[in-house]
């Protein structure tokens, strides 16, 4: 039987040039596709994949917070991250949240497959590339309080958050979470208040930096 994998990208060229390189083998099957971090939950439900394949900078909500939903919702889901960051927090907080394997965007095809089934037998994948020294860092700090969005803030905090820096309004955001405007507004005051930022301006680029969130 084929192991049933979803693949999300915000990227429509990205997924084209992928899914017909993961359906040719023989063991794997790309059941569906998705483009934001919300659609990534509703395909799951729907298809009951095995394995997502997860960008990790995802439009409404980003692959790390995806991950963490689908680790509490539904465990027997592996998820396979992809990234442009090498950097030791984005391994870290891709595992904490749930990863089961975390691979470069600029890796070879052969890598990504050779993860999926990896992820997809229960084992941890890591892209060579991330390298021997992001992996000994990951483990000499992995109960590290580093001080970066993921520590400082809460998961409703960083939703928020991201939402802002990509645009949305308070209006936009609360009817997104079915949340009153009046929470929102609590949340922002929140995030401003432990950033220490005082504008949407410099919040976007905090959360540029941070990978909630980019430009395109």
């Amino acid at each position: 039987m084929s192991i049933r994998v979803l693949l999300a990208d915000d990227h429509r060229i990205f997924r084209d040039g992928l899914r017909p390189l993961l359906d040719e083998h023989p063991q794997l099957s790309v059941v569906g596709e998705a483009e934001t971090g919300l659609e990534v939950l509703e395909r799951v439900r729907e298809l009951a994949p095995q394995v997502v394949v997860l960008d990790i900078s995802m439009p409404g909500m980003n692959g790390i917070e995806v991950c963490r939903h689908l680790a509490a919702d539904h465990p027997d889901v592996r998820v396979i991250m992809l990234s442009m960051h090498s950097d030791r927090r984005y391994v870290q907080e891709a595992l904490r949240a749930g990863a089961r394997g975390y691979v470069l965007k600029d890796a070879g095809f052969d890598e990504l497959r050779n993860g999926v089934l990896a992820v997809a037998e229960g084992r941890l994948h890591l892209s060579a590339a991330v390298g021997d020294q992001v992996l000994q860092g990951y483990l000499e700090h992995m109960d590290d309080d580093d001080a970066g969005v993921f520590s400082v803030l809460s998961a409703r905090e960083r939703e928020v958050l991201q939402m802002l820096a990509e645009g949305l309004t308070t209006k936009d955001i609360a009817g997104r979470l079915n949340l009153s405007a009046k929470t929102v507004e609590s949340h922002r005051k929140a995030v401003m208040d432990k950033l220490e930022i005082r504008s949407v301006a410099e919040l976007t680029k905090y959360a540029i930096r941070e990978g909630l969130t980019r430009l395109d």
